[in-house]
């Protein structure tokens, strides 16, 4: 059994909660969550009591951001322009969207 611990908000955090994922699924959560720049357990406990993900610009986020859109420059490029675009490679680029719009929103 794992230790307890406290969070910021007070709160023991004694409950372990686990589930398993696909490796595509993993990838991908991978991916949000460094985009993110919060911790996994942050992000997923955020997501599924939907609420907002407030991503706080930082170096780390500069630099997943400039990393996942060099991936997808790539992988559009790969694609064929008969072959249909991945399901997972457009939510990549909804995300990375939605967090440059939110930045240019806080400027």
């Amino acid at each position: 059994m794992s230790a307890k611990s406290l969070d910021a908000h007070g709160r023991w955090r004694s409950v372990i909660v686990a589930f398993r994922v696909s490796p595509e699924e993993d990838q991908q959560l991978e991916r949000l969550v460094q985009l993110t720049g919060l911790t996994k357990q942050e992000y997923i406990i955020s997501r599924l009591l939907e609420r907002d993900v407030v991503v706080q610009g930082n170096l780390r986020v500069y630099q997943a951001l400039k990393e996942n859109l060099a991936a997808v420059l790539s992988e559009l490029k790969r694609i064929r322009p008969e072959e249909k675009v991945p399901d997972d490679l457009l939510d990549t680029i909804r995300f990375i969207s939605s967090i440059l719009q939110g930045m240019k929103q806080t400027e």
